[in-house]
């Protein structure tokens, strides 16, 4: 069975410098879907201290994670990243059941949901 997101090392190091760096330490990171952005769809990635009974929970390179079981399928397979470049640092998000995204790359529709996208 696919794993629901896989975050690369680049990634949990990050998570974890956020975490130290915003007083988050003991925190989820949930990984989600909201709607909105050109496509109708955008990735959500904040800390919480809750976990629903609902959620999906893995933990990947000491980073504790949790999806919403709605969200679940949208992201099934999804890969998180960090890169870094002369221009700066950033998670980079590769969803396999992503049909559509916009210029940007920041929203995305997939064949089973679409969203509400908004006026660029």
């Amino acid at each position: 069975m696919t794993q629901v997101v896989e975050l690369t090392e680049a990634a949990a190091y990050q998570v974890k410098e956020m975490m130290v760096n915003n007083e988050e330490e003991g925190s989820f990171l949930r990984v989600g879907v909201n709607g909105g952005g050109c496509s109708g769809l955008t990735y959500g990635l904040n800390f919480t201290r809750e976990r629903n009974e609902e959620d999906e929970y893995l933990e990947l390179h000491g980073i504790p994670i949790v999806v919403a079981k709605e969200d679940a399928g949208i992201l099934n397979g999804t890969k998180i990243d960090y890169k870094q470049s002369l221009m700066g640092g950033g998670f980079t998000i590769t969803n396999p059941n992503a049909i559509a995204s916009c210029g940007c790359g920041t929203s995305f529709r997939t064949a089973k949901k679409e969203g509400t996208p908004e006026k660029c």
